[in-house]
């Protein structure tokens, strides 16, 4: 009988998507590793300047002129290394000329594979091209690279760049309350950090990660899951500083009264159509002082939360990469519309493994909070909680330094030749 005859070798695209992280750029490095390992399926792999926007507008990258040691160095660069985009694609019915516009361009330049690293909505974008593929007789593999701080993504045990941020916002939660408590009785006696989180409170949770005994900060957790109630706050908070003397609270960026408006919402979207939000910790500042008035500071953690590649959880990072391997592995083996997820297999030693999940399962869906990860009281963390977050954070993977700072790599980002004659405008 005659062999079949082998796939043909189709190039590749990779783009990063939405919010970058701190290890966003280790999956870009198992994306470009795992595609070098099978050249005889794989031809080029290109990146998208500024993500699905580069696709878009035809502005590619050839990583296959970036050096060995420059896609290892990825692996502790923070940030996007392509750069990223905040910009979403409408139902195909909606943006229908965007997607036609993405198949010419993939036609264009011989694309075959198409892995796309980001979070919710990018998932949902994946799904649509390889729809809309197959619909116009081009079709493409399509396989999602799962990133997001949140934490949000169902079906995954957790998400690459979540470990990173929750370390960082741990460590930090621990080292302000030392401060503060150093202070307390002449100074501030309440100190609140805000950090990211719009409808899940994965990132203040990991806050409670901070405290080793009972009565260590953060005193006080606002989630997103449970509705701000005035009264039983201040309470705590009085509670709180007349027993120790100070307080450590860690709001989530996106807490909700109990009608379920954003305590800081500031009437305005971004480009994925969320609600702007104006600041959680000076508006609890503000309850505090009109409550209570005691001294305070709040700080925002920000995008220094999600750029710490200097604190990452090695476990993270670990994860980071294996995912975007996966991706590739998965693609070659002919899966289509799916993603690679992480699965626990044991807590103590932790354990994960690797495996696949439709991209249907995932788009569009959040995962919050559970109750069972929540104190009755709505204030703090669980012991079931803290066991599923610990692992998270585990290790370090420092950066390498020089000069005292740490040493992170500039890609050449050498641009690809254009082949369609035609500019389209996003």
């Amino acid at each position: 009988m005659p062999r079949p005859k082998p796939a043909p070798k189709r190039n590749a695209f990779y783009a990063q998507s939405g919010g970058v992280t701190a290890v966003i750029n280790a999956s870009a490095a198992g994306v470009i590793d795992a595609c070098r390992k099978h050249p005889k399926r794989i031809g080029k792999l290109y990146a998208g300047r500024h993500g699905i926007v580069g696709a878009l507008t035809e502005d590619l990258i050839d990583t296959s002129r970036e050096s060995k040691a420059a896609i290892r160095a990825l692996r502790y660069t923070p940030a996007g290394a392509f750069g990223s985009a905040r910009y979403k694609l409408k139902s195909i019915e909606q943006d229908r000329a965007k997607y036609e516009r993405l198949i010419e361009v993939f036609r264009a330049h011989d694309i075959g594979y198409f892995f796309y690293n980001g979070g919710n909505d990018s998932m949902d974008t994946a799904l649509k091209v390889s729809k809309i593929g197959a619909e116009l007789g081009y079709p493409i593999v399509c396989v999602g690279v799962p990133k997001t701080v949140d934490n949000d993504l169902p079906v995954t045990d957790c998400c690459p760049g979540f470990g990173s941020v929750a370390k960082y916002v741990a460590v930090s939660t621990r080292e302000a309350a030392l401060d503060v408590a150093s202070m307390a009785r002449t100074s501030t006696k309440v100190f609140i950090l805000e950090v990211m989180g719009r409808h899940a409170g994965w990132i203040a949770a990991a806050g409670g990660l901070a405290a080793r005994k009972a009565g260590d900060a953060p005193h006080i957790i606002l989630f997103p899951e449970v509705p701000f109630e005035q009264k039983p706050f201040l309470d705590r908070v009085k509670d709180c500083v007349g027993s120790r003397g100070y307080c450590v609270i860690v709001v989530s960026e996106g807490v909700r009264g109990p009608g379920g408006k954003f305590l800081a919402e500031a009437g305005t979207t971004d480009a994925f159509g969320h609600s702007q939000l104006g600041g959680a910790a000076p508006e609890i500042a503000r309850i505090v002082k009109d409550g209570l008035g005691y001294k305070y500071h709040w700080a925002v953690a920000d995008y220094l939360q999600r750029a710490a590649r200097h604190i990452a959880s090695k476990t993270d990072v670990l994860q980071a990469y294996a995912v975007g391997k996966a991706a590739v592995e998965f693609a070659l083996k002919g899966q289509n519309a799916v993603l690679p997820v992480i699965i626990r297999t044991s807590n103590k030693p932790y354990r994960w493994t690797i495996r696949s999940a439709p991209l249907e399962a995932v788009a569009n869906v959040e995962k919050t909070v559970p109750k069972e990860f929540i104190t009755a009281d709505g204030f703090g963390i669980t012991a079931a909680c803290r066991r599923y977050l610990a692992p998270l954070i585990a290790g370090e993977d420092p950066p390498p330094y020089r000069d005292g700072l740490p040493d992170y790599v500039e890609l050449k980002n050498a641009p690809v030749r254009r082949k369609l004659a035609t500019d389209f405008k996003v």
